[in-house]
């Protein structure tokens, strides 16, 4: 696995604990389902390539 850079941020509490519920019912953790959300985030938005 590739090495990452962590990234702090703050959300309001309500936003924290969606994200746990969804985290958990996607059988993943918080920042594993963060990643994801930034990332489809970027490639909708032409920042990051599509990948292959």
């Amino acid at each position: 696995m590739a090495r990452t850079n962590p990234l702090g941020v703050r959300v309001e509490p309500e936003i924290k604990e969606a994200l746990e519920r969804a985290a958990k019912d996607d059988d993943r953790s918080v920042s594993s389902l963060v990643e994801r959300i930034l990332k489809a985030w970027l490639i909708e938005r032409g920042y990051l390539a599509k990948p292959e």
